[in-house]
This record gives C-alpha cells, sequence and structure tokens, in this order.
C-alpha cells in the first residue's frame, strides 16, 4: 500500500521549508508550534467531557444531542483524512489507509459506537503529528548539513567587496571571509594561513588549519581572523552543494526490505478489507444467533488493526535514521539500500596510499656516516632546495635552527640525481646508480630497503642516506584489528605502488593478502575474481579517482577523503569525509544497527496486529485493543526507530 500524502495542513505544524519524506508523507518542519496541535486537542476536550457525561448518564445527553456532540469531536481530526481518503480514490488508488480509517470510524458511528469512532481518528491524528516529529527528529542530524549551507558571499569587485548570492560567484574571483562565517564557495587559501571548523562535512571536531595556497571547501567556518580566497568552482560544482544533493536524495534508492514492504501493502490492503466483508457477512451461514451490529463491529476492529502504519511509517524512517546517525559522523550513504549491502560486507579490498597510508612523503630515518647528524642534513638540504621533486619536499622539512648551507654549480643528472658544490667540497645527492658511477662504495644495508632512499657522498666518500616513505595513519593498524572483529574475515591490498612497498605496509597491518605495482585495470581484474565466488560481498575502499572502474564493480564502493574528490562523490556508494580508515568500521556497524532495528519493528508491528485481528475478529478486543494494535503500535515502532540517533559505536 502506497502511503499518500495526507492534507492535514492544520493537524501538522507549520514551516517555511517542507521536506519530502520517503514514504510519501509531506511533513512540515516543525514540531513545536502549538497551532497544529489545537484540532486534536479540541477534539479530545469533547471526547473527555462526553465519555463524562455518558458514564453519569446526564439527562440531556441523549440522542440527537449526543450525536452532534461526537460528531463535531470528531470532525477536526476525521474530516482531513476522510477528504484523503475520498481525493486518493479519484485518482485510482482505492485502498489506502484513509479508506481503512474512514470505513471504521464512519462504521462505529453508524452503529452508535460514537466514542470509539472518534477516539479511533482521535489517536491516529497524535499519531501523525508524533510521527511528524520522529521524522524531523531523524532529518535533525542531515538539517544541520543542510544548514552549512552558505547564502552569501562577499566578492571583490569594482574596488570593493560586494555581497552576492555564491550561485553568481565565477571561478577565480576573490572572496572575503569573515570571523565566524562559512566559506561560500570551494578554492584556494589567498592568505598566509586560516583555521576553520569543518565539523558539519568531516565530523570531526578538532579545527583543522590551513596554509596559503591550499585548498579550502564551501560550508567551512572560518574561526580565525579575515581571510580571502580564490575561488575554484562554481557553486554549483562544489563539494558541499554536490553532497547536500545527494544527502537530500539518498532515500531514493530504497532497500530491499522497504520495496517488499510497499509491495507487500498493496496486496495486503485489498485482502484485508474483503476479509472484514467476510467477517461481517460469512457468519450468517453458519451462527445460529447472528446479529449483524456485533459482526460488523468486529469487522470494523479488524479493519483499524489493519492498518499497516507502524510498517510504512517505521521501516522507511529507521533507515532514514541510519543516514542520519551516519552522516552524523562523517559518513554519507548515498542510499538506504547501501545500508543494507553493507550489513552482508565479508570482503574488503583497499588501495593503499591515501586510505591506509597519509600519500605524504616523510623522513623515516636518517642514517649520517662520519658525520654529525645535522651537519650532514645541511649539506643534504641545501642539494635539494634546487629540486622540486616530492622527496626534496620531505627533506626540506626537517627542522634546523642553525643556519643554512648554500649550494653552487648544482647540475641534474637524469635518471640518478644531483651533483653540486658547497663549502668547495663536491655533493652528490641521489640513487645508488649515480654513486656507482662516480665509484662510491654503498653499504650492503642499503640493498635490503624497500622504501624510497636517498644516497649522499660528500668529497668521494659515502656520507650517509635518508629512507623517505609514506606514513600509516593513525588508525591503520586498529582498523584491520576492528574489521576481523565486525565480520570481515578477507581484507586484501592492492596498490599501484611497487610491489615490495606493498608487501610491507600490509605486513605492518597485518594484511595477508596484498599485490603492488597494479594499474587501475589490474585492481578490477583482481575484484572480479573475487566476485566469482557468490560468497564474497565486496567493499572496495579507494580514493576514487585511479579507482573509479573499482568502486564501481564492487558491491559497495567507498571514497576515502571524498570531499575533495569530485570522482569520489560520483563513483562511490558511501563517501567516507574524514581520512579515516576507522570509519569504514563505523559504517558497518551503523548499517547493522539500522537493519537490527528494522527487523525489530517488523516482528513488532506483524506479531501484536496478528494476535489483536484474531481477538477482534473472535469478538475478544474491542475499538481500543484495535486502537493500540495501529497507532500504539505504530508510535512504538518509532521511538524504536528514533533510538538510532542517541547510539554511540566507538
Amino acid at each position: 500500500m502506497k502511503k499518500k500524502k495526507v492534507n492535514l495542513r492544520h493537524l501538522k505544524p507549520n514551516s517555511e521549508e517542507q521536506h519530502s519524506y520517503d514514504d510519501g508523507h509531506n511533513h512540515s518542519g516543525s514540531s513545536s508550534n502549538i497551532k497544529a496541535y489545537i484540532p486534536a486537542i479540541i477534539s479530545f476536550t469533547m471526547l473527555i467531557i462526553g465519555i463524562a457525561l455518558d458514564y453519569f448518564d446526564v439527562n440531556f445527553f441523549k440522542d440527537w444531542v449526543r450525536i452532534i456532540w461526537y460528531g463535531i469531536a470528531y470532525l477536526p481530526v476525521g474530516l482531513p483524512v476522510v477528504k484523503e481518503g475520498w481525493e486518493s480514490i479519484k485518482k485510482g488508488d482505492v485502498f489506502t489507509e484513509f479508506l481503512l480509517m474512514s470505513i471504521a470510524t464512519i462504521g462505529a458511528f453508524i452503529i452508535g459506537e460514537y466514542p470509539e469512532g472518534v477516539a479511533v481518528m482521535l489517536f491516529y491524528a497524535v499519531g501523525e503529528l508524533f510521527q511528524n516529529a520522529a521524522v524531523n527528529r531523524a532529518k535533525g542530524n542531515i538539517k544541520a548539513l543542510l544548514d552549512v549551507r552558505p547564502n552569501e558571499a562577499l566578492v571583490y569587485r569594482n574596488n570593493d567587496y560586494v555581497s552576492v548570492n555564491p550561485e553568481t560567484v565565477q571561478i577565480g574571483e576573490k572572496v572575503q571571509v569573515r570571523v565566524g562565517e562559512k566559506i561560500p564557495l570551494d578554492g584556494v587559501l589567498l592568505s598566509d594561513k586560516g583555521s576553520f571548523n569543518t565539523a558539519a562535512l568531516t565530523g570531526e571536531s578538532k579545527p583543522s588549519t590551513i596554509l596559503k595556497g591550499e585548498k579550502v571547501f564551501a560550508g567551512s567556518i572560518n574561526l580565525d581572523g579575515v581571510i580571502e580566497i580564490e575561488t575554484t568552482k562554481e557553486f554549483k560544482d562544489s563539494s558541499i552543494a554536490r553532497i547536500l544533493d545527494m544527502v537530500q536524495n539518498a532515500t531514493s534508492r530504497k532497500s530491499k526490505t522497504e520495496l517488499f514492504i510497499r509491495k507487500f501493502a498493496r496486496i495486503y490492503t485489498p485482502i484485508v478489507v474483503f476479509l472484514a466483508i467476510g467477517v461481517t457477512l460469512l457468519p450468517y451461514f453458519f451462527v445460529d444467533d447472528y446479529v449483524f451490529r456485533d459482526w460488523l463491529y468486529r469487522a470494523l476492529i479488524f479493519l483499524v488493526i489493519s492498518c499497516p502504519c507502524a510498517l510504512v511509517i517505521s521501516i522507511p524512517l529507521g533507515y532514514f535514521g541510519g543516514l542520519g546517525a551516519a552522516s552524523k559522523n562523517g559518513i554519507l550513504f548515498k542510499g538506504a539500500s547501501f545500508l543494507d549491502v553493507m550489513t552482508k560486507v565479508n570482503t574488503l579490498v583497499m588501495d593503499k596510499t591515501g586510505t591506509v597510508t597519509k600519500g605524504v612523503f616523510k623522513i623515516k630515518e636518517i642514517k649520517a656516516i662520519g658525520w654529525d647528524e645535522k651537519e650532514f642534513m645541511k649539506y643534504l638540504m641545501a642539494m635539494e632546495e634546487q629540486s622540486t621533486h616530492p622527496i626534496a619536499k620531505a627533506i626540506l622539512e626537517y627542522k634546523d635552527e642553525s643556519s643554512a648551507c648554500k649550494a653552487s654549480d648544482v647540475t641534474e643528472i637524469a635518471g640518478k640525481g644531483l651533483k653540486g658544490n658547497i663549502n668547495s667540497k663536491i655533493v652528490l645527492v641521489g640513487n645508488k646508480a649515480l654513486m656507482t658511477a662516480n665509484k662510491i662504495d654503498v653499504p650492503t644495508e642499503t640493498q635490503s630497503i624497500v622504501e624510497s632512499i636517498v644516497l649522499v657522498a660528500i668529497d668521494n666518500k659515502f656520507a650517509g642516506y635518508v629512507v623517505i616513505a609514506d606514513q600509516l595513519k593513525e588508525d591503520a593498524k586498529e582498523t584491520i584489528t576492528a574489521l576481523h572483529k565486525v565480520g570481515v574475515n578477507s581484507i586484501m591490498m592492492l596498490s599501484g605502488d611497487k610491489d615490495s612497498i606493498t608487501q610491507q605496509v600490509a605486513r605492518e597491518l597485518n594484511i595477508e593478502k596484498a599485490k603492488g605495482g597494479l594499474l587501475p585495470e589490474d585492481k578490477l581484474n583482481e575484484v572480479e575474481l573475487l566476485k566469482q565466488n557468490p560468497e564474497n560481498k565486496i567493499a572496495f575502499i579507494g580514493d576514487g579517482i585511479n579507482d573509479a572502474p573499482v568502486l564501481a564493480a564492487s558491491d559497495v564502493g567507498i571514497a576515502m577523503g571524498g570531499l575533495g574528490s569530485d570522482v569520489a562523490i560520483e563513483t562511490a556508494d558511501v563517501i567516507i569525509q574524514t581520512d579515516q580508515p576507522s570509519k569504514v568500521v563505523k559504517a558497518i556497524k551503523i548499517s547493522r544497527s539500522t537493519r537490527k532495528i528494522v527487523w525489530q519493528n517488523i516482528v513488532l508491528a506483524f506479531g501484536v496486529k496478528v494476535i489483536v485481528m484474531i481477538l477482534g475478529a473472535g469478538g475478544l478486543a474491542t475499538m481500543w485493543e484495535a486502537v493500540f494494535a495501529d497507532v500504539g503500535v505504530a508510535l512504538l515502532a518509532i521511538l524504536n526507530a528514533v533510538r538510532l540517533q542517541r547510539m554511540h559505536w566507538d
């Protein structure tokens, strides 16, 4: 049964912004406006007064007075539902919950059960309000992300800064951002440095420091001083705009559970209607003391119980809660379907550089032979100042407070390294081929080093070496251990880096299977081989650029550091907004918690409904039990789904 949009404007809170909920409800943004509850309050007050007058058997409260009183009590909450049921019938969608509620409550009036008729519709209306509040609560984390959307930009035009809509800013324009303001568009920092709060984008509360020339992202909050940036993307192409679009449309990809329940409800609802007709009429042929009113009452109870509200509301809400909880933790799922698939992942394939390593060269070891380390590094740094190679950049990060040396007559020897003059000494900096060409003996210990190594000779004597290596991320080792604990038994590393380095990193992380020196198509072939075993549910983690084919081919493609990667956002199914591989473990845990709560709701809804339906058909349950089975179970399921917003997965 497709749950149509309820036209209950006076039953639902008003808001400037309407959010479209996955099951078709058009829930408003705020549930705090007391006006939304006035119709329910009026009906509730009149119902209580009516029940009291009935209880004390007040003389004037008889016949038409009683009918009119309960009729007025019914209208504020019942009229919108009846109207919506009629509109659905005109559109060809007959078997909706609105039809069921209308038949049950109007039927209750026909047989004289006025308080029950009002009560059923009242609790349904209150349930709608609670559902609305629950949806808004589930949307809270994602709404926080939506609030990051910048609404103005101070752009330098005609020798002055003017405030404009970010969507009108062009690439290459200079934008000023004051303290406490949001970065309006992606760009590079023109100021010397800046401190930014990226919590809404990455889930990390720790401020990040950005230096001149480095990237800044729209939605980050400037924390320290007035800064200037140069835009590198239009607003529609910025990372935040694309992430927002992805999050807003995340529920369009429904899980198999959701699709099954919706298909089931379309078959289930008409069956229930015809069963209710059968409960009313068939006993006439089998029961001696058949009383039409009694069996009609049982059928009406049957109809009230049968409304699948708890299922069509709480199941999408459960998945939506999972999506919201994940986004709060810096993990973006592109749809509820990937929450489902993530629960089944048992094989993880990962890239190396940028996934478990930082992707930045750092000095790992310095070995000076016959020289003081600082003096040795002065000579090396003087030479590397002449180079633009990434290794040179890593060496120049060495901290030395003493005065630097100056190199002269520096020449580059293709494929080997550098040769120059420092303090009247000939200095050679490069690889083993450079040393061999100059007949300089190199210690045999260097042959076992698999990382990048820079050899140094001073005045034709070997002076030492520096080992340069990519650094493991802080949480890389604990991630592998945690993955095994959550049932990911097979972990494989595939890298384009040379095999010796890949194997060493794999040993450090206790990864049993690893292959290096692979092209993108080689990685794809490895994943395709794993997919030949139908028992393997494969997740691939990569940077989303070179690994795009593998991300697309795996059951779940996960992009690390996707905030700055357009290809990652386009290709991957799950975006980890930080560079922390441990977030993958958290994504699995959130997915499993979501699925667990969804199945709890399914069992709760079906179990209670079946029991009360049997009791109702047998005349052992009243309309009040029916109300509990319908609205009560729906509310319990909603409260269960909302628990996702308070869970922690550390």
